[in-house]
């Protein structure tokens, strides 16, 4: 049976193309341009720079308890408040949802590696007469195949890109541990505001009471004549100030309670039944590990995420770089022609077909090689985040640092001043009730007990939050809550 159907491609040589496609398989392995990554070596201070405050130690940090570190507050409330903002955070939610982004380009970039494979099928009407056996016909003759296409990776453009797309996933993984870190410190440190804003509100009508009693006292005395009206109208005024601070407080416990609110993703409003129960302040914990500088700096997710930054970034110069060589490519295609569709083959032929090419940028005014210097110079400027991200967190230690040991000691003063002001109060109403001091002398008393009530209850609460902002800072808070695939996303298929 002759072969005479129209367009024949002309088989290439097996051996030829098995020699070329070796031979491109081999030298897609010779060299990868651009630099290598090596991760920058930043020296960490040996120790912190201030002595360690009470309950704070450079013993080696507990990972796992560092990981879950509320629990050590022991407030139950707390504990369920944090496992709903895990689950209903938007901004938890968009790191998240960035993370698989980076996956899904991580994979885009891996099937560049493999042939790209396409079908097809086609029908031509032919303006001119096909022979098939010596007989003349008229009409249509119809192909169907597969065309595959495959880039050798020659100056390892595509391996630079793989690394570059490796180094976004596990910085989108460091970008959704650092948004967790801070969405659990906010939650806790929202909580403890609210708490807070409880305890002084409690203070103050407490005080509003006894305020409102030694009112009616006053009062009686003065209808029996035993006192001026200024004696009346100072005691009413003091009781009054003291009310005054109520809708102020109340304000504030509302603002914490809707900022809480969004913060586990839900409307304004819907945690006050949750929480109307008075409870005490958060205590923080007996004991703090800190370890060293270097320890905290390897924890930090915000530090690990500059750090992948600057690896992606390394890469990216590589694959700029890549464009300045040849791209060599392999195409080929294998199907069948045919005369009658309905028997596809029995009056028909075989396509077979395998051609290299080679495509090089000869002129381009200069282009690829300023993408070059862009890609260099934002290398630099990661380089530069990265220190930067470095020198944040230890300052964020040594603050929260300070603060916690700076507020240990406000509290010592306040808890004297305390015992003082409720001593000089009871003296006071003794002596007046004596008839030997002047009233003003009590109102005097009253407002300074309640305002050394009212600033130990702050500094309570400015201790819990300095253990919070250190728990923070030392990068506690994703170890065992939310572990993450630190391994690449592969192709689905291949």
């Amino acid at each position: 049976m002759p072969d005479t159907r129209l367009n024949l491609l002309r088989p290439s040589r097996p051996g030829r193309v098995g020699l070329l496609a070796a031979s491109l398989i081999v030298l897609s392995g010779c060299m990868t341009v651009g630099p290598d990554y090596s991760a920058p070596d930043i020296e960490a201070p040996i120790d912190w720079s201030q002595s360690l405050p009470i309950g704070v130690s450079a013993a080696p940090v507990d990972t796992a308890a560092l990981g879950t570190w509320w629990t050590q507050f022991k407030d139950p409330q707390l504990d369920l408040l944090i496992e709903e903002a895990v689950q209903g955070s938007l901004n938890l939610k968009t790191a998240d949802a960035r993370l698989r982004e980076a996956r899904a380009r991580r994979s885009i970039a891996t099937s560049q590696r493999f042939p790209t494979v396409g079908a097809k099928a086609s029908r031509t009407d032919a303006s001119e007469l096909l022979y098939y056996e010596g007989n003349a016909a008229s009409g249509s003759y119809y192909e169907a195949g597969f065309d595959a296409t495959w880039e050798a990776d020659l100056f390892g453009g595509v391996r630079r890109q793989i690394e570059q797309a490796d180094a976004g996933v596990m910085q989108a993984e460091e970008v959704y541990r650092d948004v967790l870190v801070s969405l659990i410190a906010e939650v806790a440190i929202n909580y403890t505001e609210i708490r807070l804003f409880q305890e002084r509100i409690r203070v103050t009508q407490s005080n509003e009471e006894t305020q409102r009693r030694s009112l009616q006292l006053v009062e009686q005395s003065f209808e029996a004549g035993e006192v001026a009206r200024f004696d009346v109208d100072r005691a009413r005024l003091n009781l009054d100030m003291t009310r005054a601070q109520l809708p102020k407080l109340q304000t504030g416990l509302e603002q914490s309670l809707n900022r809480l609110a969004i913060l586990l993703g839900k409307p304004p409003g819907t945690l006050h039944s949750d929480l109307e129960d008075v409870k005490s302040i958060p205590t923080a914990p007996p004991e703090i590990a800190v370890g060293v500088p270097a320890a905290a700096l390897r924890r930090r997710p915000d530090v690990r995420a500059a750090e992948r930054n600057l690896a992606a970034q390394t890469a990216a110069i590589g694959v700029a770089t890549a464009d300045l060589y040849p791209h060599l490519s392999m195409s080929g295609t294998i199907g069948i022609e045919s005369i009658d569709a309905g028997a596809p083959f029995t009056y028909s032929t075989g396509l077979f077909g395998l051609s290299p090419s080679m495509k090089w940028l000869v002129f381009d005014a200069g282009a690829v090689r300023q993408n070059i210097e862009i890609q260099s110079i934002r290398q630099e400027q990661a380089l530069v985040s990265y220190e930067s991200a470095v020198l944040r967190a230890l300052n964020d230690v040594e603050n929260a640092l300070t603060s916690y040991r700076e507020e240990q000691v406000r509290q010592a003063i306040l808890q004297d001043a305390e015992r003082s002001a409720t001593s000089a109060l009871e003296i006071a109403n003794q002596q007046y009730a004596a008839g030997e001091i002047d009233y003003l002398i009590v109102l005097d008393a009253q407002r300074a007990v309640l305002s050394i009530q009212d600033q130990l209850a702050v500094n309570r609460a400015a201790i819990t939050t300095s253990a919070i902002s250190l728990f923070k800072a030392l990068g506690g808070g994703w170890s065992s809550l939310a572990p993450l695939e630190t391994a690449p996303a592969q192709p689905s298929s291949q």
